[in-house]
Formats: structure tokens, sequence, C-alpha cells
């Protein structure tokens, strides 16, 4: 991992938000690059001046869109067998394509939101989507809509960690699955404030 953090790094000084639009790009087209080093050193970078923090964030969100339309494109017109042939060729993991696919057979669509801020499922989501034609409009709304949060909270962990930004490289598992679980209960507080007030009631006697 400590490598791959030194070629992100590298890249990102050198190409700036380019490379933030890119590398987010092949992270969300289920190539294993951590959306967490990525975006967390664009915030560093804010920090130092180099970028601006908005347009890092908007090339994060826009280069996870685009990539995730990728996914989406594969799944729908290859599905199942391109990806058995190929996946090996880009570090495919079965295994969390697997978990992608059961969470999207049981609740739906609405997973391509959810799944986006959950680990692992967040890369790969956008597969069984394709594979089973989901509307292309919701696809986009909730793929936009669950990635802007996700990408704007870990820019923001790297512009206010600053110089500590390092520190990050040894937690980035540990990181993600904090920041899903915040992520889900503001969700859910969020949901049940907005449920109408009798029902609220009821909930607390």
């Amino acid at each position: 991992m400590h490598g791959l953090s030194l070629f992100l790094e590298q890249i990102i000084r050198h190409y700036g938000v380019l490379a933030i639009f890119l590398t987010m790009i092949l992270e969300s087209a289920c190539i294993p690059l951590p959306s967490e080093l990525i975006m967390t050193f664009a915030g560093f970078e804010a920090w130092q001046g180099n970028i601006s923090f908005t347009a890092a964030v908007f090339a994060g969100v826009i280069g996870n869109v685009v990539g995730s339309l990728i996914a989406y494109y594969v799944g729908s017109v290859g599905g199942r067998p391109l990806l058995s042939r190929y996946g090996k060729y880009i570090l495919f993991s079965e295994k969390h394509f697997h978990s992608a696919e059961y969470w999207f057979a049981k609740y739906g669509a609405i997973t391509v939101l959810i799944g986006r801020l959950l680990p692992a499922i967040r890369t790969f989501i956008s597969l069984p989507a394709g594979i089973a034609n989901m509307k292309m409009g919701k696809f986009l709304l909730f793929t936009t809509i669950g990635s802007a949060p996700w990408v704007y909270l870990l820019t923001l962990l790297g512009y206010q960690l600053g110089g500590h930004w390092s520190s990050i490289d040894q937690h980035t598992s540990a990181l993600s699955y904090l920041f899903a679980a915040l992520l889900l209960v503001l969700i859910a507080f969020f949901w049940w404030r907005n449920r109408p007030a009798a029902h609220r009631r009821n909930d607390t006697h």
C-alpha cells in the first residue's frame, strides 16, 4: 500500500485536478485504487494551496460518476461472461463483486445510492446495476448523490489534517468503515426526523 500511496501522491502533486479526475474514474471502474488515499491527499494539496478545494471535490465526484458509468456499461453489455474472462487483467475482485450483486438483488436500485457509502460494495455496485439494466437516469442520480458526501468528507479530512495527512496511509481500511458508519447513521437520523410526526411519536412510546 505504501508504494501505491507514493505513486498517487506523485501524480496528484504533478497533475493536480486532472490526476484526481482520472484516478477516481479508474477507482469507480473497478480498478483497485483506494479513493480514501486519492481524496484525502487531494484535500492535503488543497490545504497547501496547490489546488482549489472545490475543484478537487468536483473532480472527484465527476470522476466517480464517469467511472461508474463505464462499469455500468461493462455490466450492461458484457455481463458476467466478460467479467469472468477479462476481470483478472484489472485485478477484479470476484468476492467484492458477489457482495455487490447480493446487495443489489436483495434491495434493488436503492443499493446504488446506499452502496456508495459501503467499503468494497461502493466500487463494484455499478456492475450488477448494469447487468440488471437499471434505468440510466436513476443510476446517474443515485450515483451522484451517493458519491458526493463520500468524496467531500474525504477531501475535507485531508484538508483538516494538513501536515498530518500521511498518518492516514496506515489506517485506510479503518477510515473507510468509520466514514461508512457515520454516513449511514446520518442517513438514518435524517430519515427518522423527516418521518410524519405521528410515526415519530409512536416510535418513542
